[in-house]
């Protein structure tokens, strides 16, 4: 480890690594020998995760489906497709989420209806705060989830 005394801050500060020259060219061959491999399991991971996505969106939008058997199957797929993102942060995605219980489906759905079947984001747009703006519409919401033959949380 190189260090130097910086006055101004009254610190030492790290000023990197001492390695010798040898060690060094011989670490960026071995990195530039597993480059490939690195690569193709970049490749495997990433086919993996899409597959695994695939499945996890599925039975997402399966449980949107028992728990609200009247929702139109399509929007049922876009609501879980949209939920189950990953790295979106959304619900779908929580650990809940991804143990499919009742409370995270639920929450997606119903932030599905409140952004798709009411005027709320215009409502946000407008300046409403949004505890009003989730007021208002509240009775949209909850009509559109007992149609869905969901019962309310």
């Amino acid at each position: 480890m190189v260090v130097r005394f910086n006055r101004r801050k009254s610190r030492y500060e790290r000023q990197g690594v001492l390695v010798e020259e040898a060690a060094l060219a011989l670490a960026e061959e071995r990195c530039l020998a597993d480059a490939e491999a690195r690569r193709r399991r970049r490749v495997r991971d990433a086919r993996r995760r899409a597959a695994e996505d695939v499945r996890f969106t599925d039975a997402f939008a399966r449980e949107i489906r028992r728990l609200y058997p009247r929702c139109p199957a399509e929007r049922a797929l876009a609501i879980a497709a949209h939920a189950s993102l990953r790295g979106s942060g959304r619900v779908g995605r929580s650990a809940a989420g991804r143990a499919l219980s009742g409370t995270a489906v639920a929450s997606a759905v119903r932030a599905s209806v409140r952004h798709k079947e009411t005027p709320y984001d215009r409502l946000l747009m407008s300046g409403v705060p949004r505890h009003e703006a989730r007021r208002r519409i509240a009775g949209v919401v909850e009509a559109t989830l007992r149609e869905w033959g969901g019962a309310p949380p």
